[in-house]
């Protein structure tokens, strides 16, 4: 494999140039308009224009990006993570031009893609799966009675969704009639499909994922969890590996469901598993996400390897190392850090007139200093990772970074994870999927005494 194009923008496409170069492969970028200056435009090999601002006219050109791909002379498209990276319909027109997908195979991707369907394959794997429909529910009326049998609290969740859109919490009968609507409203417009599903909401649980690999050999192994239950509107911002207060048994009953998920659709590339842990330790499947995740690099610190090097390696045909090569070292934490309102969390685009990080951090950025943050695309700037002996030397490294990290020109949640690291919250890693939403609460009833 000599060239690959990056079907992507911004850190993710720069991540995967840097591993491409010292693999000595070539990089083909493509951009819109607004993202000609960005850093990775220019790092690539090569760059194409692939339209304008919007994303269906950019990003999410199949055929355009397909074409480039061949007049480039690259054998192999990487999605990177969002856009069309479990687009299964372009993984199957980029094998059928001739093409490497560097990523799982299309029927896998629909397969997984589709959540009721994955709920019913690991029901079958004997997976444990949260008590929730095992259809999609087609009326309200239909859903109500669902619910009435599951017992509220619910989750409404769009069948087809994903990164937390199309999902709300029901806690009765009145709430559920109001959602319903909305949530499949909302459905067909980001997933293009109305169908919505009910499962039972499981009070203070952790959102715990396992990272998988699997070749076209049959190979199958694990690279161990992360625990990604900080989260805003549902969306993870801080992720770390290992998971604070997950016993060694549970880890290893974890990362055998994972592999046995795996293993029931025959996966082949990077993908994750994710859980729900309950207080007592006790997961359930919530969904598989077959591609690279925003938060690989947190793995990649504590397991000392390069995924999107594996990932290539895969595409190409070679075999995984075996599980008992891969280990767990030390901790990492991975903080994401977004031009919005740390107190909103509306996005605030605008120019980064200044960017000054702490010592002692990973940095995977999009940006440089006089790159402008635009209305068009996930506000996200960069990643910060911090990674120490234990979770107790990361914390303080973490402390230390945010003491001397500045962003001049937009709003950013730097000054909210500055306060959030150091509460006793997330100090203790005691922590469920709601810890920020309710420490954010606290903190404003006390700033308000």
């Amino acid at each position: 494999m000599n060239k690959i194009l990056i079907a992507n923008r911004g850190e993710i496409a720069r991540r995967i140039i840097r591993t491409c170069n010292r693999l000595g492969i070539e990089t083909v970028a493509i951009h819109s308009e607004a993202d000609g200056d960005l850093p990775y435009v220019s790092e690539a090999t090569e760059a194409v224009l692939i339209g304008p601002n919007p994303v269906v006219q950019s990003y999410l050109q199949v055929d355009k990006i397909i074409e480039a791909a061949k007049a480039h002379g690259a054998e192999a498209i990487h999605p990177g993570y969002g856009l069309l990276s479990e687009n299964a319909e372009f993984a199957r027109k980029v094998k059928r031009a001739g093409l490497i997908f560097i990523g799982p195979s299309a029927d896998i991707m629909e397969k997984m893609g589709d959540k009721i369907e994955s709920r019913r394959t690991m029901i079958q794997a004997g997976v444990p799966v949260v008590p929730g429909t095992e259809q999609g529910a087609a009326s309200l009326e239909a859903a109500l009675a669902e619910a009435e049998a599951i017992g509220y609290p619910v989750m409404l969740k769009a069948s087809a969704g994903g990164g937390g859109i199309g999902m709300v919490r029901c806690d009765d009968e009145q709430a559920l009639s109001q959602q319903f609507a909305s949530v499949k409203n909302r459905a067909k417009a980001y997933f293009g499909d109305d169908v919505v599903f009910l499962e039972k909401f499981v009070p203070n649980a952790r959102h715990i994922e396992v990272q998988i690999f699997g070749d076209q050999h049959g190979n199958i192994v694990h690279l161990f969890e992360r625990n990604c239950s900080v989260q805003r509107r549902n969306q993870k911002v801080i992720e770390e590996s290992p998971s604070p207060h997950l016993p060694q048994e549970a880890r290893v009953r974890l990362c055998e469901a994972a592999l046995k998920a795996g293993q029931a659709v025959g996966y082949t590339n990077a993908g994750t598993v994710e859980f729900i842990v309950d207080e007592n330790n006790d997961f359930y499947f919530l969904e598989m996400n077959t591609r690279l995740q925003v938060e690989h690099p947190v793995t990649e610190q504590v397991t000392g390897f390069d995924l999107v090097e594996w990932q290539i390696n895969v595409a190409k045909g070679e075999k995984l190392p075996p599980q008992d090569s891969i280990q767990s070292t030390g901790h990492a934490i991975e903080y994401r850090i977004y031009a919005e309102d740390p107190k909103t969390f509306f996005p605030s685009p605008g120019t980064l007139q200044a960017i000054e990080w702490g010592e002692g951090a990973r940095i995977e950025s999009g940006y440089e200093q006089g790159n402008s943050i635009t209305p068009f695309y996930d506000p996200m700037i960069s990643k910060v990772i911090i990674t120490g002996s234990d979770r107790a030397e990361a914390l303080r490294k973490s402390q230390n970074f945010f003491n001397h990290a500045t962003i001049v020109g937009v709003k950013t949640n730097i000054s909210l994870f500055k306060e959030f690291i150091e509460s006793q919250e997330f100090a203790s890693g005691e922590y469920a999927t709601s810890v920020l939403p309710t420490w954010l609460e606290k903190t404003k009833e006390e700033q308000g005494l």
